[in-house]
């Protein structure tokens, strides 16, 4: 275990603060999910989005298809 992991106890914990007293058996399952969902927002802040506008920008009805089928 890497020392970025939450246990168990520190799930419960965190969860405990926020006002959402967990179960003994759910601790270890909400510590592996938060695990899971920090490893995939870790490698959302790697990625480069120095050009792409952001979402208000973008409309829909007026983009144009240039690719050949």
């Amino acid at each position: 275990m890497s020392a970025l992991e939450l246990t168990p106890s520190e799930a419960a914990r965190w969860a405990a603060r926020g006002g959402l007293p967990l179960p003994a058996d759910r601790h270890a399952a909400i510590a592996a999910t938060a695990d899971h969902i920090h490893s995939v927002v870790a490698v959302l802040r790697e990625l480069d989005f120095g050009d792409t506008p952001p979402a208000p920008a973008y409309r829909a009805g007026e983009e144009t298809h240039d690719a050949a089928v």
